[in-house]
C-alpha cells in the first residue's frame, strides 16, 4: 500500500457538534472525493434524509459514521496518535494553543502510518480553547480579514487536497517526458532553426527560448512524441522547399 492509501486507512474526520445534518452529509461526499472512509461525530444533531441527500454516493459513510457524546469519550475510546485541530481563527505568539500550521505544513507533517484525527469544530463557533487545547498541532487557512471564517465542507475540500496533492491522477498517458524525450525535443527544434534563413545570433536566441519554455513547462511523454513529430514535419518541408 503506497503513502496516500495509508493515510485514507488512518486519518479519522471528526466532527464536533454538527448543528445540521445538510453539512453532515457535505463534508462525507468530500471525504469520499479523496477516498477516505472514517467519519466520527461528536453529539451530533439529528441525522434526517438531507444528510444522505447531500452525501450522494458517500452514504455508506454517513451510515458508517461513529457517534460519541463527547469529544473526551472518543479520545478515550479510540486514543489517536495524533490530533489535529482546524480553527478559521489562528493564534499569535501570545495565544500559543492557536498557533497554526498552514495546510501544506500539516501535509508534510502527517506520518502515514499513525493514527490521525483530524477535527472540524461546530458551525457557529468552530472548536472550543478547551479543545484545541488537546490538539497536537492546529490548521488554519489563510484567509481574507474581512471575513475570515470558512464553510466546514470548503475547508475540508482544502486541508484533503494539500493532504493528497501528491496522488498520481486516477488515469493514464500523464507521465511526464523523460530528459531524453525532452533533449530529443530540443535537438529536432534546432534542426529546424538551422534551415530557417535568419541572422545566426537570433537561431541561438531562440534555441534557448525553447529550451526555457521546455524547462519550465510540464509536457507529457506523449505531447513530447507528438511534438517530435511536428518539428520533424516542418524540418523536412524545410529541405524540400
Amino acid at each position: 500500500m503506497d503513502k496516500y492509501g495509508m493515510l485514507c486507512e488512518n486519518i479519522m474526520v471528526v466532527f464536533v457538534e454538527p448543528e445540521t445534518p445538510g453539512n453532515i452529509g457535505f463534508l462525507a461526499r468530500t471525504m469520499k472525493n479523496f477516498g477516505m472512509e472514517r467519519l466520527i461525530l461528536i453529539n451530533p444533531c439529528r441525522l434526517e434524509d438531507e444528510a444522505y441527500y447531500h452525501a450522494m454516493h458517500a452514504r455508506s459513510i454517513v451510515d458508517n459514521a461513529e457517534v460519541y457524546p463527547s469529544l473526551k469519550e472518543m479520545l478515550k475510546a479510540l486514543n489517536p496518535d495524533f490530533l489535529v485541530g482546524t480553527t478559521g481563527v489562528p493564534g499569535g505568539s501570545y495565544n500559543v494553543e492557536r498557533i497554526p500550521l498552514r495546510p501544506s505544513q500539516l501535509s508534510e507533517s502527517l506520518n502515514p502510518s499513525a493514527s490521525t484525527a483530524i477535527l472540524f469544530g461546530r458551525e457557529g463557533d468552530g472548536l472550543s480553547n478547551n479543545e484545541i487545547d488537546l490538539c497536537d498541532v492546529v490548521v488554519s487557512i489563510p484567509t481574507s480579514r474581512e471575513y475570515p471564517i470558512m464553510n466546514i465542507t470548503h475547508a475540508a475540500a482544502i486541508i484533503f487536497y494539500e493532504i493528497f496533492r501528491g496522488r498520481e491522477f486516477p488515469c493514464e498517458g500523464l507521465e511526464e517526458a523523460s530528459g531524453l524525450e525532452k533533449n530529443l525535443l530540443i535537438d529536432e527544434m534546432d534542426n529546424v532553426l538551422s534551415l530557417v534563413d535568419m541572422p545566426e545570433h537570433k537561431r541561438r536566441v531562440a534555441a534557448r527560448v525553447f529550451r526555457n519554455i521546455l524547462g519550465r513547462a510540464f509536457i507529457t511523454a506523449r505531447e513530447a512524441h507528438t511534438l517530435k513529430g511536428v518539428l520533424r514535419r516542418i524540418k523536412n518541408h524545410l529541405k524540400d522547399v
